[in-house]
């Protein structure tokens, strides 16, 4: 595999979120031998079962975009301790219909950034229980959590922190690499 093919989203809808300033600083930091192309989550309606046999455009081109990438790339906030509404709708549909999931057997890997300390911990885990059930297969380290986001990022949405950039930049190495050893048939 020459090139790994990575898909980002934000879980997030604000133009100046900081998890949207985190992709963007990812697509910087990416390794010569990958790519990383940004879906926007926004025009993605509620999920509703009576539509799952014949989705809204922007939830077909989403699931054409999943399946098409070699591995995923979710910045998620955190909401009340756990994963935002836009995320789960957004996860919900591309795993409708049963049996039509689009996350099936993807490598994928978590940053996020918030205002707490902790960054976005909590909604991590929560992820990662979802990824179970999706059959997905998360990257286990580096976890990237951007906390406080405020000291991390500047005024412009530019990330300026040093140990931040570089902590991105070895998850993107590592996710490549994780997407290329499943690829191949390896732990």
């Amino acid at each position: 595999m020459s090139n790994v093919k990575i898909l980002g989203f934000a879980g997030s809808l604000r133009q100046k979120s900081y998890n949207r300033a985190a992709l963007r600083a990812a697509q910087q930091l990416l390794p010569q031998e990958a790519s990383l192309e940004l879906f926007d989550l926004a025009p993605i309606p509620p999920f509703s079962e009576d539509e799952e046999k014949t989705p809204p455009a922007a939830v077909t081109e989403f699931k054409r975009q999943i399946r098409q990438a070699d591995a995923i790339l979710i910045a998620t906030p955190e909401y009340n301790y756990s994963i935002p509404g836009v995320l789960k709708n957004a996860i919900d549909w591309a795993s409708r219909p049963y049996g039509d999931s689009a996350w099936s057997g993807k490598p994928v890997a978590i940053l996020g950034a918030s205002a707490g300390k902790l960054g976005t911990a909590r909604a991590q885990y929560h992820l990662r229980q979802v990824f179970v059930f999706l059959d997905m297969h998360p990257l286990n380290k580096p976890e990237v959590m951007i906390g406080p986001a405020a000291d991390a990022f500047g005024a412009d949405g530019e990330l300026k922190d040093e140990k931040t950039r570089e902590m991105i930049r070895k998850q993107l190495a590592a996710l490549v690499q994780w997407t290329r050893c499943l690829k191949q048939g390896l732990p």
